[in-house]
């Protein structure tokens, strides 16, 4: 800088020095002035709910405060000393003349506050994000303990079962049965294998005991009927089985059956289990876009809103909210990035549910013109009039300590912004709904990426 810049900083401020601990600046403000660090450690500690964080640093050499132009009230947390500091203090009141007398001095602390803002909105961004990866995680671990404890417990039942089995097959193979025989047993218990209709359960309650009835009228115990009712076979078919080969083969026929229809539920099960934890983890994948793009990407809508749904719905589940995803197939696109959309998808979708505990969230996409507009919809009380102006603001939130940054709706605003669309909110006693409206993709007749990137 030209020295006689610099001497007008030392010719209009004054020195302090400030002890370890001392608050230069209060979170509550106001900022006294422009500051320039001589020597020592200054420091900002932000606590948005997850305890207390290094937000912001400056030392000998750095400059802060009341910057040209600056609207600040008061930084996001105290401004403390962390050793003995010195610093050089130029009044607000003087910040006028500084602009006007010293240019060259004005453009440099004008790039000073631009990347302090940078940092201070990419905090405020990340501590958003980790809380809401905080509310998702409890959630989502809840989801994929269920399907993960089914698959041990049905693989370690699969274990003994084999060993059931092969018991089974040992002595179904002894009966030295014809191949005709076998022909016929293999297809007659049920019925030609015809696909069984879905039996509610006081039919299946029913049907469980003519089996444990019939079993039990032939003589033959230790046979589990469950497994025969799953296979399909009907009284008429074991009726059948004892007329071919007579009551006692039968038993060692149906003991193989039951124990071969066990296993086949058993592994069924694991399927369906690990489909489950499949499910899950793409959707975790989707959602948070695994090796996130770093340039525009044409963004299946339907896709992030599916996926946000799942990551919600144990959260869902624990406040009795009924949730429903309704996209249409032929939604086109829309140009942005997926992660920044889908922490959008999350913070409405989130709030949805804590507004209508034991009610219903709605989730449906439309296209409107060259838009595609979402809207997020709960049956809750609606927000409170006094309240209403506020709901965008940062920091501003009606939840418990703790449990919000106040940030969310403030930086799904921003996110909607930064992809040239608007986002509006419309609320009664009747309930509260969200509209995001977004521009279609550019390359709208290109699909989407089916997987992230």
């Amino acid at each position: 800088m030209p020295r006689d810049q610099l001497a007008w900083l030392v010719e209009t401020g004054h020195v302090e020095t400030l002890e370890p601990g001392v608050v230069l600046t209060p979170s509550t403000g106001p900022v006294k002035g422009l500051f320039v660090v001589l020597e020592g450690h200054l420091l900002i500690r932000v606590d948005r709910g997850s305890g207390p964080r290094i937000v912001m640093e400056w030392h000998g050499g750095d400059v802060t405060g009341m910057l040209p132009y600056s609207r600040i009230k008061g930084p996001p947390g105290d401004v403390t000393a962390e050793e003995r500091t010195t610093v050089l203090v130029v009044p607000a009141a003087d910040l006028p003349r500084l602009i006007h007398e010293c240019d060259e001095l004005t453009a440099v602390l004008v790039h000073v506050m631009v990347d302090r803002a940078r940092v201070f909105k990419s905090s405020e961004l990340l501590d958003e994000k980790m809380a809401s990866l905080g509310r998702l995680a409890a959630g989502l671990a809840h989801e994929l303990n269920n399907p993960a404890s089914a698959v041990e417990r049905s693989a370690k039942t699969l274990v003994a079962e084999l060993g059931v089995l092969e018991d089974a097959t040992k002595k179904f193979c002894a009966l030295n049965l014809s191949d005709e025989e076998c022909l016929i047993l293999t297809g007659s218990p049920a019925d030609g294998g015809s696909a069984r209709p879905t039996l509610s359960p006081i039919e299946r309650a029913d049907r469980l005991d003519e089996i444990d009835s019939w079993l039990s009228s032939h003589d033959l115990p230790g046979i589990d009927a469950d497994p025969l009712l799953e296979s399909g076979i009907r009284l008429a078919a074991l009726d059948r089985l004892v007329s071919l080969v007579g009551r006692e083969k039968a038993g060692i026929v149906l003991a193989h059956m039951a124990s071969a229809q066990a296993v086949r539920q058993l592994a069924t099960e694991i399927e369906t289990a690990a489909s489950r934890i499949h499910s899950l983890v793409a959707a975790v994948k989707g959602f948070t876009y695994v090796n996130q793009q770093s340039t525009l990407q044409p963004i299946a809508i339907g896709r992030g809103l599916s996926d946000t749904a799942t990551v919600l719905r144990s959260k869902a589940r624990a406040k009795s909210v009924a949730v429903d995803v309704v996209v249409p197939a032929d939604l086109p696109a829309v140009d942005g990035y997926g992660g920044e959309l889908n922490q959008v998808w999350a913070n409405l979708l989130d709030n949805a549910i804590d507004a209508t505990p034991g009610g219903h969230v709605r989730v449906d996409a439309s296209t409107d013109a060259d838009h595609v507009v979402v809207r997020v919809t709960d049956d809750g009380p609606g927000i409170p009039e006094g309240i209403r102006n506020r709901i965008f603001d940062p920091f501003f939130t009606t939840k418990d300590v703790g449990q919000g940054t106040g940030l969310g709706l403030d930086i799904a605003r921003r996110i909607i912004q930064r992809h040239q669309g608007t986002i509006d909110l419309h609320t009664s006693s009747s309930g509260t709904e969200f509209c995001v409206t977004l521009p279609v993709s550019k390359g709208a007749g290109t699909p989407p990426p089916t997987e992230p990137r």
